[in-house]
């Protein structure tokens, strides 16, 4: 895994599209979800129903190291081509599993050859059949943009933009170590993916190692903040329906993208309406079942659901993530800029 890194050394991307493969026949639900990670193994031998730990003051236990390393790789919309499958045939799922062994030996390789590139910053994970992580709508990809969707989508910037680049405005929050906001920061990235829960007496904690940021989140049953406050990050309420964690947050600030894409990817706003709601339910000891729901009326035309699994990694740590320390891309692509000019003008 990669750790101490500047987040910036790499431009973002979420995650990788595959290519498709030849269709196949179709593989049954058990086993996709067998493939998938999903648990379906019968509990304690299959002697009885197998039932979440519980903490010391009596909520379901969900603590642990849940790095979704595994999953990257998978796309978190779906390719067309896939139009509703869910899952990958067996001669798909034979294409991925051969894409990514080749992607993941580019680390030894490089170590054999001296050499450090994408090989040592690229976490592809495992293969499995789920051709997305979206579920609904049933093509697996966010609904379409609204006008003021499209309208603000436009003015949207990056690291990965190619424009010239004169101040801090033209970064979005990732590029400035800020955050990678909600939903974005729920789905796996190309490195640092590590999620860890920590729970106290009416609390959960959801620590996330990119850009080292701690979701924090009240059991206790008080409202939510005030609607002039408004966070990079909202503000999150949980309580507990039976063995599941359902989280809902709410006063974002709209100044996040709703998914971090690379290049070539359509950027996705996301404003002040920004609605999510997210469940985990432990279903096995190593597993949780997750599922997010967003909805954005000022930007998207519908909402989206996600759903995947997570799995337990007690031997993953979270190391130091540094990004402001080291990162010199921002003042790098201004100064280009300004050096470019300069040339510019030189030759008039």
């Amino acid at each position: 895994m990669i750790k101490s890194v500047n987040a910036l050394a790499v431009p973002a991307a979420v995650a990788v599209l595959l290519a498709p493969g030849v269709a196949a026949a179709q593989v049954s639900e058990e086993d996709a979800r067998s493939a998938s990670g999903a648990s379906t193994a019968s509990r304690d031998g299959g002697a009885s129903p197998w039932r979440a730990p519980r903490t010391p003051w009596g909520d379901p236990d969900l603590q642990g190291m849940w790095p979704l390393d595994y999953i990257n790789g998978t796309p978190v919309q779906r390719p067309p081509e896939f139009g509703e499958r869910r899952y990958l045939t067996d001669e798909e799922y034979a294409e991925r599993v051969a894409r990514l062994a080749a992607l993941n030996a580019r680390y030894e390789q490089e170590i054999a050859t001296n050499r450090m590139d994408m090989g040592h910053w690229s976490e592809m994970g495992e293969p499995n059949r789920l051709t997305s992580l979206i579920v609904e709508p049933s093509n697996g990809r966010v609904p379409p943009l609204t006008e003021a969707g499209r309208a603000k989508a436009a003015t949207m910037t990056s690291s990965w933009s190619d424009i010239p680049f004169d101040d801090i405005g033209d970064f979005n929050p990732l590029d400035r170590c800020i955050t990678r906001g909600l939903p974005a920061s729920m789905f796996p990235f190309m490195y640092n993916s590590g999620i860890e829960i920590i729970q106290a007496p009416g609390y959960v904690v959801i620590r996330l190692e990119l850009i080292h940021e701690a979701r924090i989140v009240p059991l206790d049953g008080r409202p939510p903040l005030a609607p002039e406050i408004r966070q990079w990050m909202g503000d999150s309420r949980g309580r507990f329906e039976g063995d599941t964690l359902v989280i809902e947050t709410t006063n974002f600030n709209g100044e996040t993208p709703m998914l971090i894409v690379g290049p070539g990817g359509n950027t996705i706003p996301t404003s002040t309406s920004l609605r999510i709601v997210e469940r985990l339910t432990r279903v096995a000891h190593d597993t949780i079942e997750y599922e997010l729901e967003v909805e954005d009326p000022e930007m998207l035309t519908g909402p989206w659901k996600a759903a995947f699994p997570w799995k337990l990694n007690p031997q993953y740590r979270i190391f130091e993530y540094a990004c402001h320390e080291g990162n010199t891309l921002i003042p790098s692509l201004i100064n280009g800029t300004r050096a470019e000019r300069a040339a510019a003008a030189q030759n008039l």
